[in-house]
Formats: C-alpha cells, sequence, structure tokens
C-alpha cells in the first residue's frame, strides 16, 4: 500500500549531506509509490537546496527558515520538523543516522510515542512489506526488522544505501512554511570546528587510516599524500588519537564514527575490535602492517605485510601512474 513519507534532510556548511539523497532513495522504497515529501530546515533562502532534494526523487519539498534553525539544536529543530508531521500526517519518517539524526529522531520518536530502528543498511520491499536490517553487537551480525503497525520511523547508516541518480527534468513543488520555536533551552555560544578540510570521514567512498603504526603527528603526512591522490580522506585509530598524532575528531571505531567506505586502507593498526567495530563493514578493506599476526588481516580483503613508510609511498606512485595512463 503506498504511502506518503517524510525525509528529513541534513545541511554542511551550506550544502545538502549526501546522506539526505541515501533518505530519499530509501523513502522511496518505504512509500511504495506513494509521496515522498523532503522537509529542510535552517536559516535563509533554502529553495536551491529544496530543489536539490526534488532532482533526487522528493515529490515535494517543505522549507523552514527561522533564525533559530541556523545552528542545530534539538529543541528547535523538534520543534520545527513536529509542526510538519503534525500537518502532513504522514506513514513514514527517514532521516540520516548521523550525529543530528541520532540525537533528534528519538526524540521526535518519543513525542509521536513511535517505534524508531536506527542505523539501518538496507530498506527493502517483501511480500508487501518493507524490511530492515541493521547491525547489532558491533557489526558481528545483522538483524531483519520490520515495523507491522503504526508509524515507520528509521534512520540510515550513511554510504550503505544508493540514491538516487539526480534528474534536473524531475519537478516538484518547493513551499515555505512559516513556524512558531519558543522556549529554546540551548543556547550555542561558539562553534569549534576541528574535523579534517574537506570529505565527512562518514560518507567518504576512500579512507586512508592510521594508528599507532604511524608512529608521530608527521607519520600521517604520506597517508593524506595517499587519500589525495585517491581522492579520499585520513582517519585514524583511537590509538593513533590517544597518542596525540592527531585529533579525535578523526577516530573510527566503536567509540569513534562508524564507516563503510568503497576502499578503506588500514595503516599501522592492529585491529582491536573496537576499531573493527567502525570499519568492518567497508566494502573492501587493504591492511599494511609489519606484524602478518595482526589481527585487523582477518577481516582485510587484501592484506600488505610491510613497513607502511616504505608501502604507501609506493603505492601513491603506482597511483599517479595509473592516472598518468588512464
Amino acid at each position: 500500500m503506498s504511502k506518503k513519507v517524510l525525509v528529513i534532510g541534513e545541511t554542511k556548511e551550506g550544502s545538502l549531506r549526501n546522506v539526505t539523497f541515501e533518505a530519499i532513495a530509501a523513502a522511496n522504497i518505504v512509500s511504495d509509490g506513494g509521496e515522498v515529501v523532503g522537509v529542510l530546515c535552517g536559516d535563509g533562502d533554502l529553495n536551491e537546496m529544496g530543489q536539490e532534494m526534488v532532482y533526487h526523487g522528493a515529490a515535494r519539498v517543505i522549507t523552514i527558515s527561522n533564525p533559530e534553525l541556523k545552528t542545530y539544536t534539538s529543541d528547535g529543530y523538534g520543534q520545527a520538523v513536529y509542526q510538519v508531521i503534525e500537518d502532513e500526517s504522514p506513514e513514514g519518517i527517514i532521516m540520516g543516522h548521523t550525529a543530528i539524526g541520532k540525537d533528534l529522531t528519538p526524540k521526535l520518536a518519543s513525542k509521536l510515542e513511535s517505534g524508531l530502528i536506527s542505523d539501518a543498511t538496507e530498506v527493502v520491499a517483501e511480500s508487501g512489506n518493507i524490511v530492515f536490517t541493521r547491525p547489532i553487537f558491533s557489526g558481528k551480525a545483522f538483524e531483519k526488522k520490520e515495523i507491522t503497525d503504526g508509524l515507520i520511523f528509521a534512520t540510515i547508516r550513511p554510504n550503505n544505501i544508493p540514491a538516487m541518480e539526480r534528474n534536473d527534468s524531475l519537478s516538484g513543488e518547493v513551499t515555505e512554511k512559516d513556524v512558531e520555536i519558543t522556549n529554546i533551552r540551548t543556547v550555542i555560544k561558539d562553534i569549534l570546528r576541528k574535523s579534517s578540510d574537506g570529505i565527512d570521514l562518514s560518507e567518504a567512498k576512500v579512507i586512508v587510516a592510521g594508528g599507532r603504526g604511524v608512529k608521530s603527528e608527521e607519520g600521517f603526512e604520506p597517508l593524506e599524500k595517499l587519500a589525495e591522490v585517491l581522492g579520499g580522506t585520513v582517519g585514524a585509530s583511537r590509538g593513533a588519537c590517544d597518542a596525540g598524532y592527531c585529533d579525535y575528531s578523526l577516530q573510527i571505531g566503536q567509540t569513534g564514527k562508524v564507516v563503510t567506505p568503497d576502499l578503506y586502507i588500514a595503516c599501522g593498526i592492529s585491529g582491536a575490535i573496537q576499531h573493527l567495530a567502525g570499519m568492518s563493514n567497508s566494502k573492501v578493506i587493504v591492511a599494511i602492517n609489519k606484524d602478518p599476526e595482526a589481527n585487523i588481516f582477518n577481516v582485510a580483503d587484501y592484506g600488505i605485510v610491510g613497513d607502511l613508510f616504505d608501502v604507501v609511498p609506493k603505492l601513491i606512485e603506482e597511483v599517479k601512474e595509473m592516472k598518468v595512463n588512464a
């Protein structure tokens, strides 16, 4: 049966995050031919970004522009999105399983007295039912869940569900909605951004990650060069962060970011279970380590036993040569 499904969009530094388009694709599966409605909160003119949601598969988009929504707070965004939900009465709501998604969706689910399926890596229609697949036990196993009654509310893990191809011939109405936002208890005084420039870790297609084996802050330099030639970004294990080699914003693992890139290159990472929980679902894993018994090789698709400071520069030259000859 066709359903109306809301997609709560997410922006970063004035642009839509890729997970928004992936959420639209998931919503189209959930809607079963029904209407997919985008919701976008912020401050200023959101029409252009709303139109991008249409080009990626939303039937129409509701934008909410308010000075209180310039920076995310659960109070402000919660009030704004809840008013849209009340007006639209959707059968489903989809959002990315991001820092904002993990904060906002439980708040909304509680207010709606609804269940919530979090961190879904796959959404499929089976025999008229929508089945969500999500990892459990730190990614060691997967479970399938379906909602048999009530609102279908879920978050999806970035970089797992393919977005629909952008089609600028698609048309859909982008309308602005006025909402009243009151009693904001959270006041944002300042924002300190420590994350690396460039590609967001959770949405990166290629990640070159370093562990204690990089030995120093300078040891990350060849990894950064390899990531650059591959069009990716750099990550790290908790061991490297604890040692002061890099900022904690780069941490991948159970207590850091969970990533699922197309290519994950682990350099000098032993493969502690906490780290594997954050990257073991990467599509292709390459491990570089001097220790042939390192646990990382147990999850790697390809393994290179050797010193990363010898191997990584050779990889950089090979990639550059391939690009020249391509």
